[in-house]
């Protein structure tokens, strides 16, 4: 049987030992949480990236082929055997893995969920190699259901339907209540611009009494370790903010 290993991102995939991976391993290079992710196929979602992420990070086409397009085709073309999802609970991970059990969702496979436990939810970071191998251990089987409903939180996160998102993220609450934190925490990002991250870098600044963007940067990270967001996506925050 095929065995895949879908990771977060490059820096676990360097902090995992080497015989916790066996099986195929995917990066999913992406940050659906930030940006245009308009598309009813793969190849359509794609070209909705390329151009946003030109857009938002100077990210070039040609880098965003190379670097991104051929992980997600990778979890196009898994068409059987198991599934390990390697993802946290902040919002960033969410949205990702939201997107790949949509990718998946019809696909006759079995998948798990591995994640982070206790105060480490929101990062594999914390964990030691061999802590990392006995979560793969104690990994969890999703069902049938629960990859639907995943897959439904994608396409309602894709049409910003807020009713749709509280609703499903509240069944899959039932299992999993670090969705209904992320769909929450996503919630409170709307209107966009003037959302609560826009408003905590407000008050961040007003309080350290400075525009200098890294311990704005620190501060923020603490205070919402929810959002998952590294400093590119703040920092893309704390200039909009400073142009007003």
């Amino acid at each position: 049987m095929n065995v895949f290993h879908i990771l977060n991102g490059d820096a676990l995939k360097s902090q995992l030992p080497a015989n916790t991976l066996l099986g195929e391993v995917i990066v999913a290079r992406e940050c659906l949480v930030d940006g245009d992710v308009s598309g009813n196929t793969l190849n359509e979602i794609i070209q909705s990236r390329i151009t946003s992420m030109h857009e938002m990070y100077d990210v070039s086409e040609n880098e965003y082929v190379q670097q991104t397009v051929p992980e997600l085709k990778k979890i196009e073309n898994i068409d059987e055997g198991e599934v390990n999802l390697w993802f946290e609970d902040d919002l960033f991970c969410q949205v990702n893995l939201w997107f790949v059990c949509h990718i998946l969702h019809e696909k006759p496979v079995n998948i798990y969920l591995v994640r982070p436990t206790g105060s480490l939810q929101y990062g594999f970071a914390g964990h030691k190699p061999e802590q990392l191998s006995e979560l793969l251990k104690n990994r969890t089987l999703l069902s049938k259901d629960h990859i639907i409903q995943f897959s439904q939180l994608w396409k309602a996160y894709q049409s910003n339907d807020q009713d749709r998102l509280l609703e499903i993220s509240q069944k899959l609450g039932q299992s999993f209540s670090f969705v209904v934190e992320a769909t929450k925490a996503h919630l409170q990002r709307l209107p966009y611009g003037d959302g609560l991250p826009e408003q905590s870098l407000f008050e961040i600044m007003d309080e350290l009494n400075t525009q200098d963007f890294g311990p704005v940067f620190q501060e923020f990270t603490k205070r919402h370790p929810i959002y998952g967001f590294g400093d590119l996506q703040v920092k893309r925050l704390f200039d909009q903010l400073m142009k007003k």
